[in-house]
């Protein structure tokens, strides 16, 4: 496949995209923006959080890491099923109730203001650092394959794929990415599926064929019982589930959509069906890890250094035109579904937890567009800095990268919600940015050390878990303190 013609092929993908943004845009106002109107269809909006919860990563770097971790990463794939049934039954119903718009606006009224910025805060920072590392991911497959040959730069590559997010989500918000997401979805787990079948056609496998020979490789390892170990089942599991609670339930840009819809039992039957079918999803992913392991060796293939260009590699220069469109397609669709979704929330977030946007006679219709175009336009500068910045260090698989990082600051707001759940205590407002800071620090000694505390033990994703007790014990002794004054 030329470079022109995944240039066209793309093109053609952001028309389609422009058309749907053109259509549900039309009369779109702040509500729009924001919420949809609160009448988004449930099943859209679960169908469209599958390319949210996937996105460039789970397409790259889940596939390209079956070397190394064979099918461990289902562990916490199961652990999420858990997570996304503590979501629907604890934390739905409680914004739902509250009638949110910015999740962090439980903070303001449970503890005060300083601790819904600090909520907001994380939250910021978490998903666009997450975005950042995503973007990067799937912005460098299409300049290594696509634009170095035409000698552009990073920089001017990532600059118009930022600028093409912005122009389709600037008008319509959350009532267009309804629309755009669960088309991306389609794509994206269509590129997949015909993945699998253009791997299986040329090894000359049927679906049994290919069913036997994922079954009885040796990449498809699924329990680890070894206690110690980074990939230890129960850690996976439970991490999973928290990881779930705070990067769906905490998290502002997967909240936004399920509060989009018309009622809370809307939302709980898309959560519902979302979980099924997050995990389905995953196991055709690793198998078609599997199967690129399977024909690169068949072949006499050298796996690169970087994992997650494995896909691409075959994708593009070894498995034929059909093969090539496809994996375009998929790429496409998981780099912008979740980048072009964090750029709204961020911007909802922001203009409602720092700037007050929803406070009635503050700002006019005009202002708050004004404002709103401003904040994205914003985020879309910090998003191509970070990524940039990304390129000197990110060579592990992208996707422990951002769960790791998600143990560090997502950590924080699980404590926070935790306390203000499950307890009446109200610590001292003004000291819980200084918890939500010492949490992680604390955090990062002991994984760092672990070994040597705890006879060999290694944290993987459960030091989530940690940070979220430890961010919990520090607002419990600080309503403590306030209860003896």
């Amino acid at each position: 496949m030329t470079s022109f013609f995944i240039l066209s092929f793309v093109a053609i993908y952001f028309l389609i995209l422009f058309v749907i943004s053109y259509i549900t845009g039309k009369n779109a106002d702040t509500k729009s923006f924001f919420l949809a109107n609160k009448q988004a269809p449930w099943y859209l909006v679960a169908f469209g959080m599958i390319g949210d919860s996937l996105s460039g990563i789970t397409y790259l770097s889940v596939p390209g890491a079956v070397g190394k971790s064979n099918f461990y990463y289902l562990q916490v794939v199961f652990g999420y099923t858990l997570g996304y049934i503590v979501i629907a039954k604890i934390l739905l119903p409680l914004y739902y109730r509250m009638n949110l718009t910015s999740i962090y606006s439980y903070l303001l009224e449970r503890f005060g203001n300083v601790s819904q910025k600090t909520g907001s805060f994380f939250f910021l920072l978490s998903r666009t650092l997450g975005a950042a590392l995503r973007l990067y991911l799937s912005a460098n497959v299409f300049q290594v394959f696509v634009f170095d040959k035409f000698g552009i730069p990073f920089s001017v590559t990532l600059s118009v794929i930022i600028i093409f997010m912005f122009i389709y989500t600037y008008q319509g918000g959350i009532k267009t990415l309804v629309w755009t997401d669960s088309l991306q979805s389609l794509f994206l787990v269509a590129g997949v599926i015909l993945s699998i079948a253009a791997i299986g056609t040329k090894m000359n496998w049927g679906v049994t064929e290919m069913i036997h020979q994922i079954s009885t490789s040796p990449y498809t390892n699924l329990f680890n019982w070894h206690w110690q170990e980074k990939q230890f089942f129960l850690k996976q599991f439970f991490s999973g589930a928290f990881i779930a609670i705070v990067m769906t339930g905490l998290d502002q840009n997967m909240m936004q959509k399920n509060l989009s819809c018309k009622s809370l039992g809307d939302a709980q039957k898309n959560l519902y069906w979302f979980s099924g079918i997050v995990v389905i999803v995953n196991i055709f992913f690793l198998s078609l890890g599997v199967l690129l392991y399977l024909y690169s060796t068949a072949n006499g293939m050298e796996i690169p250094s970087k994992t997650d260009h494995l896909f691409p590699l075959l994708a593009l220069n070894h498995l034929g035109l059909f093969a090539s469109m496809v994996f375009i397609l998929g790429l496409t669709a998981a780099t912008f579904n979740s980048a072009d979704s964090v750029l709204t929330t961020l911007t909802t977030s922001f203009c409602v937890d720092f700037l007050n946007v929803e406070n009635p006679g503050k700002y006019s219709e005009k202002q708050k567009t004004g404002i709103r175009h401003k904040v994205q336009i914003s985020f879309g500068i910090v998003l191509l800095l970070l990524i940039l910045g990304f390129q000197s260090f990110i060579d592990d698989a992208v996707i422990n990268a951002v769960l790791t990082m998600a143990g560090y600051t997502y950590g924080p707001l699980l404590g926070m919600f935790a306390f203000g759940i499950f307890t009446n205590q109200k610590p001292i407002d003004k000291f819980v940015p200084m918890v939500c800071i010492l949490a992680p620090v604390i955090c990062f000694f002991i994984a760092n050390n672990s070994k040597q505390l705890f006879g060999g033990y290694e944290f993987g994703f459960e030091l989530l878990i940690l940070n979220g007790a430890l961010t919990f014990l520090g607002l419990w002794a600080l309503a403590k303190k306030k209860d003896l004054r």
